[in-house]
C-alpha cells in the first residue's frame, strides 16, 4: 500500500466566492491563501480542457487546526452541463459536518440558500449509539450532510 494523507474535497461552482461565504458562515471554513487565477498549458495538459481557466481558493474545514484537510472551490470560465442533484448517483455523494443541533443548522443551512433533500432521522449504529442526520444541499445543489451524535 502507497503512503498516503487525505488533502481536500473539491466541489466546482458556478461562483466559487459565494459558494466559499456560504461554508464560512454557516460552518466556520476559513480561506487558505492564495486564492487560485490558474490557466496556461499545464492545466490544460491536466484536466484535459482545451483553455482552461479557473479561479477559486481552498476552505480550511473547522476541527482540525492548521495543517487539516480543505474544501477547494474552483470555478471554470466553461462549465458543463450538471445532472439533476440525487444521494443515490454513483461517484462523490457529499460533504458531512458534525453540529451541536441538527434541526437548527439545518434550519440556517435553508435560510441561506441551501433547500432540504430529506427529513431530520436519528438512527441507532450497530454500537448502541445514536446519529441524528439530515441531509441539504448548499446554494449550488452540493449535498451537505448535518450529523450529530449521543454515544
Amino acid at each position: 500500500m502507497m503512503q498516503a494523507r487525505y488533502v481536500h474535497t473539491n466541489l466546482t461552482a458556478r461562483d466559487w466566492r459565494a459558494l466559499a461565504n456560504f461554508y464560512i458562515r454557516l460552518f466556520g471554513c476559513e480561506i487558505v491563501p492564495p486564492e487560485r487565477d490558474l490557466s496556461g498549458a499545464a492545466l490544460e495538459a491536466g484536466t484535459g480542457l482545451p483553455a482552461a481557466h479557473l479561479r477559486g481558493a481552498h476552505l480550511r474545514l473547522p476541527g482540525y487546526g492548521e495543517m487539516g484537510p480543505t474544501l477547494e472551490i474552483f470555478s471554470y470560465d466553461e462549465l458543463a452541463e450538471r445532472p439533476p442533484t440525487t444521494v443515490n448517483r454513483p461517484g462523490y455523494g457529499h460533504v458531512a459536518f458534525e453540529v451541536d443541533d441538527v434541526v437548527a443548522a439545518r434550519a440556517e443551512v435553508l435560510a441561506a440558500g441551501g433547500r432540504p433533500v430529506g427529513e431530520v432521522v436519528t438512527l441507532t449504529v450497530s454500537t448502541g449509539a445514536q446519529v441524528t442526520w439530515c441531509y441539504v444541499t448548499d446554494p449550488e445543489d452540493n449535498i451537505v450532510e448535518l450529523q450529530a451524535w449521543r454515544r
